[in-house]
């Protein structure tokens, strides 16, 4: 007997095949799809939503990413670097503001001077802050001993997205050499799991060259590796990057966004106890993307606190949200009108991380 929607909703384990289904639904199968997620949400990690200050740190890639906009071959930026000073101004923001967390993004250097910058950051944001703020780092593909230090020194958190889990794809939107190799991202992923760092890692939706069938791949790939938290939004085209000449195969925005909406929930129904982003480029399709993402499945969210004369540098898309002056945006009254709380000097680490570490 063929399985309806409903039936595949009430299942215990979901296989491919009925993921993909679940990618598929229309409009109206949505809504009960995003009902099971928010009622899996609300029940294994609360309706609260945790923050992340956003710093990022430079736009200096030593990768050259065929979808990135700070690609290392892209002449047409401007490149910055922040200075100590400037992180830990944006640094005592979140501190004062009761953040609890932030997150220090930044091109992609492998370079001794590099990770030891890193390094002293964190000494420094843990000396300011009296070690009352998590950090998380996305800052690429590093040594194992590297992730160790930065973790011995502050750093709890990692985000390392994998892009596209299938190695065919990955090779597509990648150029074909050594420093964009597949298995060395695969690698970095391991040697993180391998510590006591909260491992995270994030797609884009919305690909040139990408099925449903690549997508469900990615979430049986992330619950595989066994993932703490993701942060993956829909792909947003740069004109300045080679992938762009594909743009007109690309399905509608908004399919992608309504896309990425059913990704969230699909993994909040496989993974129930991870963090999952709200991130940023949903808002560059919809005003209130973060708000849907959270009722679909996601639980953080990470306002850009980078001084403001930075921000549009780190253009990885086109269209990137780029609030006015100073301002930083926490949607705090539209997420309570939908029945969520932000996490006010909550830490929110994963529930899933937590369990896993006692395990050790």
């Amino acid at each position: 007997m063929k399985q309806t929607f409903t039936d595949i909703l009430k299942k215990e384990e979901l296989s491919r095949d009925n993921i993909i289904t679940l990618l598929n639904a229309n409009s109206e199968d949505s809504k009960l799809l995003f009902a099971k997620s928010e009622e899996i949400r609300l029940k294994y990690v609360g309706n609260k939503v945790y923050l992340r200050g956003l710093i990022e740190l430079s736009n200096i890639c030593g990768k050259d990413c065929l979808y990135c906009g700070i690609r290392k071959s892209n002449k047409n930026i401007c490149r910055y670097n922040l200075t100590d000073e400037e992180v830990l101004k944006s640094v005592k923001y979140a501190y004062e503001n009761n953040y609890a967390s932030l997150v220090i993004q930044s091109g992609e250097l492998e370079n001794k001077a590099f990770a030891e910058r890193i390094n002293n950051l964190l000494v420094k944001i843990k000396k300011l802050t009296k070690g009352k703020l998590h950090i998380t780092l996305s800052c690429g593909e590093q040594s194992e001993d590297t992730y160790l230090k930065w973790n011995k020194n502050g750093a709890n958190r990692y985000l390392l997205r994998i892009e596209s889990s299938t190695k065919e794809l990955y090779n597509k939107i990648h150029p074909n050499n050594k420093k964009h190799s597949f298995e060395k991202r695969i690698e970095a992923l391991n040697a993180l799991r391998k510590t006591d760092y909260q491992t995270g890692t994030g797609i884009m939706i919305g690909l040139p060259f990408q099925t449903i069938g690549n997508l469900a791949d990615d979430l049986l790939f992330m619950r595989k590796v066994d993932i703490d938290m993701v942060g993956m939004g829909p792909y947003l085209e740069q004109k300045d990057t080679p992938l762009y000449d594909f743009r007109n195969t690309l399905k509608p925005i908004e399919e992608r966004f309504f896309l990425t909406l059913k990704m969230i929930a699909v993994l909040r129904i496989l993974m129930k106890e991870i963090n999952i982003a709200a991130t940023t480029a949903l808002e560059a399709i919809e005003n209130k993307g973060r708000e849907k993402a959270v009722k679909a499945g996601a639980n953080v969210i990470m306002p850009n606190i980078t001084p403001a004369i930075y921000r549009e540098n780190y253009m990885i898309y086109e269209n990137k949200p780029l609030p006015s002056s100073s301002e930083i945006l926490v949607p705090e009254k539209n997420l309570n009108k939908i029945g969520y709380k932000i996490g006010w000097g909550e830490f929110g680490d994963s529930a899933h991380f937590c369990k896993r570490f006692k395990k050790k």
